[in-house]
């Protein structure tokens, strides 16, 4: 993926913590200015790594599986930080995450109850999103 720009639009106001319009444009070249009040697109607050995952994800077709392949995580990672950021754009149930979360972390401890798995390796999976 190409890199680009990280400085990120602010999407929230420092001050009061409402989110925030856009009232004016100007074009770089030639200096037209275009004013009025827009509101930002549910994206517009997506961070670096949800915005890249979500590119990633449009270019695999929707395909988890190629999508873990290509980012170089698991399934249960990869299916945890669709389920995540479906809830930051308000898309998904704040309670269907938790039961999601819950259930991978349930898996962990079985497989690491049956002795499929490493304490070690838990512990990392756990720490770092469930890979």
């Amino acid at each position: 993926m190409e890199k680009k720009n990280t400085n990120k639009l602010p999407t929230i106001c420092p001050s009061c913590n409402e989110k925030l319009d856009i009232i004016n444009l100007q074009c770089p070249v030639c200096q037209t200015e275009v004013r009025g009040r827009y509101p930002m697109n549910i994206f517009s607050g997506l961070s670096n790594e949800d915005e890249e995952f979500l590119l990633c994800f449009l270019a695999s077709r929707g395909s988890l599986k190629e999508l873990q392949e290509r980012m170089s995580i698991s399934y249960p990672t990869a299916r945890l930080r669709l389920n995540k950021m479906l809830s930051n754009l308000g898309l998904s149930e704040e309670k269907d995450l938790e039961k999601e979360e819950n259930k991978n972390l349930l898996n962990l401890l079985d497989d690491l109850d049956k002795g499929n798995d490493s304490f070690d390796s838990v512990l990392r999976k756990i720490k770092g999103g469930v890979q």
